[in-house]
């Protein structure tokens, strides 16, 4: 009984069972961060998979690669006599609070472990839930606002036009002295537009920083996104499907021509995260979950899946998100250190925020183009004729710059976003049809 007493005592200064499983460690390791020991095993399978995972006890990141065998404990625990050991392990336990148990002797899908598994998915359940009712209630909000504005703008149209019909039913010279007080053009001037577009703006900047907030600050937490079943490898096209996704913007006169192009997760740098279905692009601070690739790119540089060898084809780029970028076109077999513009296959107009300069890329050429930023860009690939144009696309269509090109192999969209350290991002959009 004293060696019984003198472990009990032991167990009072040291912990020696593993937080995970509740039993005596088994091959314990230490976590580099924080320093809290489990076994094996246990935070083995508790990181399932995941290159970093927090703390079962302090939530503190630490990466699998980084465990460190506690060989202090694990030289205590050989001090242990093999029947004392046994009797602790036989002795009832709680069930297990964190990861599941180590090895097999404590099988998986016991009752404690479901149950607890259970209550963990009723909780990302709630928690998911109070986050889309925040969502919606703030949609609600926001249309019931707009409803609103609509009527009262409305309304304000109605009291013009009866002022209108007012002033003109009024003596000639009593007109004049009405309008040397305010026309009712100069009256309560309707903002609706104005108003309309400060809740646009405020929604787009809140999707935008909540996508910053997941693929930044929680995308090494939370599981990668895998790929969704729809996805398909990259396919050589020769005509133009129809618009899938259309964006409100003014009607393009190549809009005949558009084609849906996605980007190509095979194709993108680890640093730069896909989102909205494939057709937005954006600077990650954290790796991405892409499968292993041989074509993917080394540089902050992405190509859609979508190849064409024959006809003509159009698509327009939101560029009013990132400092700086690139839009072109390239060969399939574009190196993965290759940027756009630098090679004898691939063309491309770029904007240099800090410079503020725009410029046309062919063959590590450049043309300085003297023109201010476009917000977004629309590409016109006319291989009958072997050109390849940008136009700027504001109130109107503008040309930027045309491009002969001289290969008759498939050719590729093709993006580069300026340095990995900003948060900025590129939307292909599809043009209204005409």
């Amino acid at each position: 009984m004293a060696a019984v007493i003198d472990l009990e005592r032991l167990q009072r200064v040291l912990e020696l069972q593993c937080s995970c499983c509740l039993q005596l460690f088994a091959e314990p390791v230490r976590l580099a961060g924080c320093g809290h020991s489990f076994c094996r095993g246990c935070i083995v399978r508790y990181c399932a998979d995941r290159p970093r995972a927090p703390c079962p006890l302090c939530r503190r990141g630490f990466e699998l690669q980084h465990l460190r065998p506690n060989r202090e404990l694990a030289a205590l625990l050989s001090l242990i006599p093999r029947e004392l050991r046994e009797r602790l392990e036989t002795q009832e336990q709680p069930e297990p609070c964190g990861a599941a148990a180590c090895d097999d002797r404590s099988p998986a899908g016991r009752p404690g472990e479901q149950e607890y598994t259970s209550q963990i998915k009723s909780q990302i359940i709630k928690d998911f839930c109070c986050m889309k009712e925040y969502v919606e209630r703030q949609e609600r909000n926001t249309l019931i606002f707009i409803e609103q504005e609509q009527k009262a703008a409305q309304q304000k149209i109605e009291e013009t036009i009866h002022q209108l019909t007012e002033i003109k039913a009024q003596p000639s010279d009593l007109s004049e002295r009405q309008r040397c007080k305010g026309s009712p053009s100069t009256i309560n001037k309707i903002t609706l537009d104005e108003k309309l577009n400060v809740v646009k703006s405020a929604v787009e900047d809140l999707k935008r920083k909540l996508e910053i907030l997941l693929l930044e600050n929680y995308a090494h937490q939370l599981p990668p996104v895998q790929p969704s079943d729809s996805y398909q490898e990259p396919s050589v096209s020769t005509s133009s499907p129809e618009s899938a996704h259309p964006e409100p913007t003014i009607s393009s006169q190549f809009s005949q021509w558009a084609d849906d192009v996605t980007l190509d997760p095979t194709r993108v740098h680890e640093r730069l995260a896909l989102t909205d279905h494939n057709r937005r692009v954006m600077v990650s601070s954290h790796l991405t979950a892409y499968q292993p690739s041989p074509k993917r790119f080394c540089i902050s540089q992405v190509m859609c899946s979508q190849g064409f060898s024959a006809g003509c084809h159009y698509w327009e780029v939101i560029t009013k998100d990132s400092d700086g970028w690139a839009v072109g076109v390239a060969h399939e077999m574009i190196g993965k250190r290759d940027k756009l513009g630098r090679t004898e296959h691939s063309w491309c107009v770029e904007w240099l925020g800090p410079k503020k300069q725009l410029s046309a890329w062919h063959k590590n050429q450049e043309m300085v183009l003297h023109k201010d930023k476009p917000l977004k860009v629309g590409v016109f690939l006319e291989l009958q004729k072997k050109t390849v144009s940008f136009y700027s696309i504001a109130d109107k269509e503008m040309l930027l710059h045309t491009f002969e090109i001289s290969t008759s192999d498939p050719l590729y969209p093709a993006f580069w976003l300026y340095t990995l350290e900003r948060n900025g991002s590129l939307t292909i959009s599809q043009p209204n049809r005409r």
